[in-house]
């Protein structure tokens, strides 16, 4: 019994045996036109021939120049196609053969054109105002979709109708403008195949030139060696070049010309009268050329051609000024004297400023000296009636026009009589010489000068005490008044070749001042500050000192103190030495030369209890080394009772802790602060306490040098350079060597000498005792926080205070510095002792014991 299934594949073996199966990859194939490809065809079931076929059913030659058929093996063969062209589109079939067996397939080749642009140049120049086109052509297969953008962003023609797209694609932009400038972007598209390719092209505006011109005429001057410039401002794109003509021809640099890079601005050398016309600025670029025309005028400068001095007497009826200038357009001519300016025409009073070489300027007022002043074209004259001395000097003859102005001086010379300045009344007393100046004025200057009392020259045989001092054009008397007889008056006579004038001085007796008024009295506790009002009366003289007296209320002697001025006035004065909460009486008296005045009234005060003391003053100063600070306290009010100490603390300003506090002791009023960071800002702060407590803080604020670039190598704790300590090392040891063997030759040779001294006394005691005295306070920290230094000086007195101090201290200007007397040796050495042992273990202080043991 035949089965079902052995049928069916009885079928598919007959079948087999009578086709191939042939298949092209790819199946289907699309080229554009000048791409090359190639497509392969496989058989399965083996085959002994694959030949290729093409549209027109021939049979593909593996000769043939752009289509290449080749065999890989049993069952597979390749078709390439090399550049397509146009011809070689349609239907290609692959056949297989084997015996009696035969398969085959076909493929259908399609040509097409890729987007190509055939004329799209960048950049495209046009002419602002201009229609312009942008050419952009572009082909394909089928035809493409063009769209334009400018600067990535489609152009929508709706909303700017000076944009259109032309029928070949062009894009039209009627009007262009500058702003229109910049990157276009011709895109084309084929929506079949999703193809898409871009030009950019840069299309560039060109600009006609503009000129602008600041002055259309320009003036000159002439014959005065200048230059005129003529400037015309261009504008265009590209760059205009800029040419200048004059009745046609071209200028060129040279002497005469001269032109700035662009050629917009032009310089006429040595300007004439000939230079004057027309000139034309010429710009010009691929847009177009603008000419402008400019004009040069050319004039003459104002000149001074005649003035002449003139030379005349007091109280001459008149004298005249002459002044002649030059110029075109013809000059105005003004005369002045100083500030005083007199017009054409004018008759007025001559008021000016007079300048004597030996005095300050004083102002004279010639009431009846009339000035007149008339001009007629090009000449100017300046009358002057009743000349006084007060009218010499310089004339000044202005020549002004709109293009310059020339001056020049006239001086007028006056000869007039002596003329005696000076004080009249001079004050003085017994015993005290004082000079009377007689000071001349003259012209001619050369002055006989006497003096004269009671009609007779003096010096004579009756005034020893009268001497004569002389200058060229003063003289003064010196007098020592012996008795209330040489007060009086006292006669000066000068005389030169014009005539001669006298005056009355007269010496008067000076009296003593009148009494000060004490406005205010400001108490503290051991000190208080007196406000006052200067005497009403000098008594003739100035005041030179002042003295205050006080005491304990109705009761006690008179404590007094003399206040010399230092600069010619004072307000107020300190007094010290103070009880606390006591009441006090004070006045106050001047002194001048002649004496002392009447006291004012006495003015009743309390002091301020006992208590805490006010803070010191300070000053901060920079050494030499920058990274070192000198800081120093001047001692304000104590409060009533002494200083204990003082408490310094410092830190950098941008850190927010301060250093450990150092104390110091109270006869020390400076500290010096080493090591510290370099250009840094410091706050360094000092506190006074006395037995009541602290006093509030006083602070001050400096900054560090910057660092230098190289630093000398220094002794850490001294401060001088290691050099200078290596020599000075040096020369000690070769001198103690030097000693010592003069004293070894003693000791032999004569039983004598240091060494003979010390074999016969004990070594231990010696040498105990000496350890003592020369012991020196020195710790050394090797920690890396700054050095403190601490000296204190022979000399324990305050500075000065500024002046207003809020509380005065003991010194303030015109008072004597107060005394600070020690309380012996050991207190001071307990008090350095103290800061030794209270200073913070990371800082090194250097104590100097040489003030306060001197003191002891």
């Amino acid at each position: 019994m035949v089965r079902f299934g052995d049928v069916v594949v009885a079928l598919l073996l007959v079948d087999c045996a009578v086709s191939l199966d042939v298949q092209i990859t790819p199946s289907h194939g699309e080229i554009s036109l000048g791409e090359s490809k190639f497509f392969m065809c496989e058989v399965t079931g083996g085959a002994k021939h694959i030949d290729w076929f093409g549209p027109n059913g021939e049979r593909i030659e593996p000769t043939r120049p752009n289509i290449m058929v080749t065999r890989n093996d049993e069952t597979s063969s390749i078709l390439t196609l090399y550049r397509a062209v146009t011809e070689n589109a349609g239907t290609y079939k692959c056949l297989a053969t084997s015996g009696d067996q035969q398969g085959e397939s076909t493929v259908n080749i399609k040509i097409f054109q890729r987007i190509t642009f055939t004329n799209a140049p960048s950049p495209q120049e046009f002419t602002e105002g201009d229609t312009a086109v942008i050419v952009c052509d572009v082909i394909s297969s089928p035809p493409p979709t063009i769209l334009w953008k400018y600067k990535g962003a489609r152009i929508q023609m709706e909303k700017d109708v000076r944009f259109k797209v032309l029928s070949n694609n062009h894009l039209q932009i009627r009007g262009i403008k500058k702003t229109d400038e910049g990157s276009y972007t011709c895109e084309g598209r084929l929506m079949a195949r999703g193809e898409i390719d871009l030009r950019v092209i840069t299309v560039v505006v060109n600009v006609l030139p503009t000129i602008r011109v600041w002055q259309s005429e320009v003036n000159a001057t002439a014959d005065v060696g200048q230059s005129a410039m003529l400037t015309c401002a261009v504008d265009g794109y590209p760059e205009p070049m800029v040419t200048w003509t004059r009745n046609q021809m071209a200028l060129e640099a040279g002497e005469k010309y001269s032109f700035n890079e662009d050629g917009s601005e032009m310089s006429i050398m040595d300007v004439t009268k000939l230079d004057e016309g027309e000139y034309t600025c010429i710009a010009k670029n691929k847009a177009g050329e603008t000419e402008q025309e400019l004009s040069l005028r050319v004039f003459v400068k104002p000149k001074i051609t005649y003035i002449v001095n003139q030379s005349t007497s007091e109280m001459e009826e008149q004298v005249m000024l002459t002044c002649e200038a030059s110029g075109d357009p013809t000059p105005t001519i003004t005369w002045s004297y100083g500030n005083r300016v007199f017009t054409d025409g004018e008759q007025a009073h001559l008021n000016r400023i007079y300048q004597a070489s030996w005095t300050r300027p004083e102002q004279h007022k010639s009431e009846d000296g009339n000035v007149v002043v008339r001009s007629d074209a090009r000449v100017s004259s300046l009358t002057l009636k009743y000349v006084k001395y007060t009218d010499a000097g310089q004339y000044l003859c202005s020549a002004r026009s709109a293009i310059g102005e020339d001056e020049k001086e006239a001086y007028l010379e006056v000869h007039y009589t002596p003329k005696i300045h000076g004080e009249v009344a001079v004050y003085t007393w017994e015993g005290n010489a004082v000079n009377i100046s007689c000071e001349v004025q003259a012209h001619p200057s050369q002055v006989t000068i006497v003096w004269l009392r009671d009609g007779l020259m003096l010096p004579n045989a009756n005034t020893s005490n009268v001497k004569i001092f002389r200058s060229p054009l003063a003289s003064y008397l010196q007098v020592t008044p012996a008795s209330e007889n040489d007060f009086g008056s006292y006669n000066c006579t000068a005389s030169n070749e014009v005539g001669t004038e006298a005056k009355e001085f007269v010496l008067i007796q000076a009296e003593v001042p009148s009494s000060p008024f004490i406005n205010e009295v400001s108490p503290f506790s051991t000190t208080a500050l007196v406000q006052f009002e200067e005497p009403e009366s000098t008594g003739g003289v100035p005041v030179l000192k002042y003295k205050a007296a006080w005491r304990t209320q109705g009761r006690g002697s008179w404590s007094q103190r003399i206040y010399e001025l230092k600069d010619g006035s004072i307000g107020d004065l300190t007094i010290t030495h103070l009880r606390p909460d006591t009441t006090y009486e004070v006045k106050i008296s001047a002194i001048n030369g002649k004496g002392e005045g009447e006291s004012c009234p006495v003015e009743l005060f309390k002091t301020e209890p006992v208590r805490k003391p006010s803070p010191p003053k300070l000053e901060a100063v920079l050494q030499p080394i920058g990274n070192s600070l000198k800081v120093s306290w001047t001692k304000q009010d104590d409060g009533g009772l002494p200083i204990i100490h003082y408490l310094v603390l410092f830190k950098p300003n941008h850190s927010p802790q301060w250093k450990p506090e150092i104390r110091m002791p109270s006869v020390s009023d400076y500290i010096f602060l080493s090591g510290l960071e370099w250009d840094t800002e410091y706050d360094v702060s000092v506190v006074a306490e006395n037995q009541k407590g602290k006093s509030q803080r006083a602070s001050v604020s400096i900054r560090t040098s910057v660092q230098p670039a190289v630093m000398p190598d220094l002794d850490e704790d001294a401060g001088f350079p290691m050099g200078i300590m290596l020599w000075a090392g040096i020369l000690v040891v070769a001198f103690v060597l030097l000693l010592l063997a003069v004293d070894v030759t003693c000791y032999f040779v004569n039983k004598c000498g240091l060494i003979m001294c010390l074999c016969g006394k004990s070594a231990s005691g010696t040498k105990g005792k000496d350890l003592e005295e020369g012991k020196a306070a020195f710790i050394k920290d090797e920690s890396k926080e700054p050095i403190v230094e601490v000296r204190t000086d022979d000399e324990c007195t305050a500075n000065h205070n500024a002046a207003g101090p809020t509380e005065p201290n003991e010194t303030t200007p015109l008072t004597e510095p107060e005394k600070i007397f020690s309380d012996g040796k050991g207190k001071a050495e307990e008090e350095l002792s103290n800061a030794l042992t209270e200073k913070p273990a990371e800082h090194n202080i250097v104590m100097q014991t040489k003030a306060a043991q001197s003191k002891a």
